[in-house]
């Protein structure tokens, strides 16, 4: 089977790239208030589970799709590790590609069509290289995938073959990799090859992403082990979320069932902005002939038998200020 070239590739840096979005732009401030919508009692609602959860020391975890990093809640999550409502944070390699370029160059996003036309899409030398350094020096010593990534902008250091790797991110108080790093609590990236643009590099190494990718997916199953009395929340993630979650949670049911235990009290908490004619509170799923039966965000979550689901449609920004409103009125109360 013939095979294509990476060396054939001309990279640009990233001074080069027209960036549509500025950090600084975009940030919201975690105190800035929210505007209640019809679903605020509900966020109260789970607001009230998480700290609950949080002192049972069940887990709450949070899994998003790139597009909240790029909305500018980032503050808003760093807030919610620092203040403990949060055990584990997920995404997918766009989330951590954006939240790591928001952190080293301070703005984010290109005109895709205009960069595809001419090749150019994604191929900027910063982007990929340091990530995949960043990769390959992590799986040299068995960490994850987004523990590579939140150490590097941390430390804004590379330590590889015996070689230090100065890499300045001045932009690193806007990061929630490097939040959840300093915090010691997972933030797991799960990626699908081919899918980001750090494949497209040179220096990209299939046997890093792959190990890395390996320890954050274990990493997570253990986390949703630790998830009878807790939370999960997925916000604007209509297949990685669900996917990982319904294999995460069959393996950690197995293991629990072995020892003679459950995994079912606990809540789901999906935030999308797509609407559905399917009533997914009702106890009958959509037929294949309906369109619904392919929202994943929603059926899929369905089927996991948690003691309650609540689907929030509405923007991202909204909901996870609104929800940390919500928590600190909580503890105030």
């Amino acid at each position: 089977m013939e095979l294509f070239d990476r060396r054939k590739i001309k990279v640009l840096p990233i001074s080069a790239k027209d960036s549509k979005t500025r950090i600084e732009d975009v940030i919201i401030n975690p105190d800035s208030p929210a505007t209640r919508t019809e679903n605020y009692e509900t966020v109260k609602k789970i607001a009230d589970q998480i700290i609950k959860a949080r002192k049972n020391n069940r887990a709450v975890i949070i899994s998003f799709g790139a597009h909240l990093i790029k909305n500018g809640l980032a503050l808003v999550l760093r807030r919610m590790i620092q203040e403990n409502y949060v055990s584990h944070l997920v995404t997918n390699g766009a989330g951590s590609i954006h939240d790591w370029e928001f952190a080293f160059h301070g703005e984010t996003e290109e005109d895709v069509e205009k960069y595809i036309a001419i090749g150019q899409f994604g191929i900027w030398d910063e982007i990929g290289k340091y990530i995949n350094l960043a990769l390959i020096s992590g799986a040299r010593h068995g960490k994850g995938y987004g523990e590579s990534i939140g150490e590097m902008i941390h430390n804004e250091l590379l330590i590889l073959d015996n070689e230090r790797i100065k890499i300045p991110h001045p932009f690193k108080r806007y990061s929630v990799q490097e939040a959840a790093f300093v915090k010691k609590i997972p933030f797991t990236v799960h990626p699908g090859y081919g899918y980001d643009i750090i494949y497209s590099h040179p220096a990209c190494d299939g046997a890093s992403i792959g190990k890395t990718s390996e320890v954050d997916f274990l990493s997570f199953v253990n986390s949703v082990s630790n998830l009878e009395g807790g939370v999960y929340i997925s916000i604007g993630s209509a297949i990685m979320s669900p996917m990982i979650f319904e294999k995460s949670l069959s393996m950690a049911r197995n293991a629990a069932h072995q020892e003679g235990k459950k995994i079912k009290d606990f809540m789901i908490v999906v935030n999308d902005i797509k609407g559905s004619d399917w009533d997914f509170s009702s106890k009958k799923e959509p037929p294949k002939n309906n369109p619904a039966y392919y929202e994943r965000f929603c059926k899929s979550f369905k089927r996991m038998g948690a003691r309650e689901l609540h689907y929030i449609r509405e923007d991202n920004r909204n909901f996870l200020l609104n929800l940390y409103t919500a928590l600190k009125e909580d503890l105030k109360a």
